[in-house]
């Protein structure tokens, strides 16, 4: 049974109970829904802030399910019942269940009496779901805490594991100290800008234009030589970091050997995505044209290693690398990890 959420739930099937307390209650500002049964109120309890119910209606029914309900409130809650009873009588024991929920009005009742122990059941209800909703919050913001501290963990010993790989290949591929130096903070700095995008997400993506621009800016002062198109497409902090370095290795090179050596040489990036199986996959191409004439590099430098092995093994990426003579090309293919470990807050 589907039921509007109203202010007040009544069952009061003997006489005219209901109608009265539903036009009193009226007057006072108040919706009120009039159910028949108590199965019928029990499936509407939720959406309403308090019940008006005659001593009669309970009586006369099968009041497990009501017992249950009441005693399974969760520890924010104490749903308060406006219970209809006649004057001079006693409480039937039947209903002693209900003696630390219930505000007893004897009936004949007047609009007065009615309108002020509903007002106060109803303020205390929304009370209580402002203290819900506080708990619900903080229980949230704990739960943020917990997963933004298993990223953090997970992140550091992921940047140390790949500051020990970019140290290793970097000393073996130095002639001098000068070059390690050079060649080394200049990887560290392209991995710290990766990781100011993911924390901005808080360790979550980075986009791939944002990391794109930020290598690749540095080399086009006149905004005519590195020409990026494709959507807004956004990486998970482990597909992020390693493509953020090959990034960074293949602007580098062309930096030193390819199209952004010379003046006129020209660097094109473009990427789309297509739904897979899998879920979603990211297409990047890199074309470097009127530059100088490209050769094969004579030996497997970090640059060659990171794009050929580490993005096949670690992002399980096809890359394909042409060194044509008239500007290297490559080609990228992966599917892209959608799952974040910390949900973004709302409004983000």
């Amino acid at each position: 049974m589907t039921i509007d959420p109203h202010d007040v739930l009544i069952l009061a099937p003997t006489g005219r109970d209901a109608s009265v307390a539903a036009s009193i209650l009226d007057g006072h500002g108040y919706s009120s829904i009039i159910c028949s049964t108590l199965d019928d109120a029990l499936d509407a309890i939720e959406g309403c802030y308090c019940f008006v119910v005659s001593e009669e209606a309970l009586l006369s029914e099968d009041r497990t399910r009501l017992a249950g309900w009441i005693a399974d409130q969760p520890a924010w809650s104490d749903y308060t019942l406006v219970l209809l009873t006649w004057r001079g009588t006693q409480l039937d024991q039947r209903l002693d269940f209900l003696i630390d929920n219930a505000v007893t009005l004897e009936r004949p009742f007047g609009p007065q009496a009615l309108g002020a122990a509903v007002r106060s059941a109803v303020r205390a209800r929304k009370r209580q779901l402002q203290v819900k909703s506080f708990l619900d919050e903080r229980d949230r913001a704990d739960e943020r805490q917990k997963l933004l501290i298993r990223e953090l963990h997970h992140r550091v010993k992921n940047t140390l594991a790949n500051v020990q790989a970019v140290l290793g290949a970097t000393a073996r591929s130095a002639a001098t100290v000068q070059d390690f130096h050079r060649s080394f903070s200049a990887r560290i700095h392209s991995l710290a800008k990766t990781h100011s995008f993911l924390t901005d997400d808080y360790w979550q993506r980075a986009s791939l234009q944002e990391m794109l621009k930020a290598e690749l800016s540095v080399y086009d002062n006149d905004a005519k030589r590195v020409r990026l198109s494709g959507p807004d497409v956004f990486l998970v902090a482990d597909q992020a970091v390693p493509l953020g370095m090959a990034i960074h290795e293949l602007a580098t090179n062309s930096a030193k050997y390819g199209s952004l050596s010379a003046g006129t040489g020209i660097v094109d990036v473009e990427w789309h995505t297509d739904a897979c199986a899998e879920g979603e996959r990211l297409s990047l191409w890199w074309r470097e044209s009127d530059g100088p004439t490209v050769m094969p590099p004579s030996h497997e430098g970090f640059g060659t290693i990171l794009i050929e092995r580490v993005l096949k093994v670690q992002l399980e990426a096809d890359v394909s690398v042409d060194y044509r003579s008239s500007g290297l090309q490559l080609t990228l293919s992966l599917v892209l990890m959608r799952e974040r470990l910390v949900p973004s807050y709302e409004g983000q």
